[in-house]
């Protein structure tokens, strides 16, 4: 029995973190159970829809892909689903024009953002702001 070509790519953007399982299909695009096509807030469903419009239909038409997201926000998860489908597309095809339009577009597709919150500390209320002191 021949091995049935399973892709597992993950994406990260903040604290929010997806995971794109592909796999030959008809073009079926869900994230956590959802169809992208009914994905709601609408913001997000764009976000996500941009790799697949750059690509163009011919690429995903014939792949299903299922997006796990968890962690962050919205905005976060729309990010991090959507680099995953991203490099899920490149790793499928292999194609450099491919992924030189998706630099064009957007790098942040591809590779990924490295900023994260930073740490609190003591002797205030944020990382970086401290508590006034008088001394009258």
């Amino acid at each position: 029995m021949p091995a049935k070509k399973v892709l597992v790519i993950s994406g990260k953007r903040k604290t929010a973190i997806a995971r794109a399982v592909v796999r030959p299909g008809i073009g079926r695009i869900r994230i956590n159970r959802t169809p992208v096509e009914i994905y709601e807030p609408e913001i997000a469903r764009e976000k996500i829809m941009e790799p697949l419009i750059q690509a163009g239909d011919e690429v995903w038409k014939q792949l299903d892909i299922d997006v796990k997201v968890s962690g962050g926000g919205y905005i976060g998860q729309a990010e991090a689903a959507r680099m995953a489908i991203a490099n899920a597309l490149l790793k499928w095809t292999k194609s450099s024009h491919l992924r030189t339009l998706f630099v064009e577009y957007d790098r942040t597709m591809v590779a990924g953002d490295p900023r994260r919150k930073e740490p609190k500390k003591f002797g205030g209320p944020g990382a970086r702001a401290r508590d006034q002191k008088s001394y009258r």
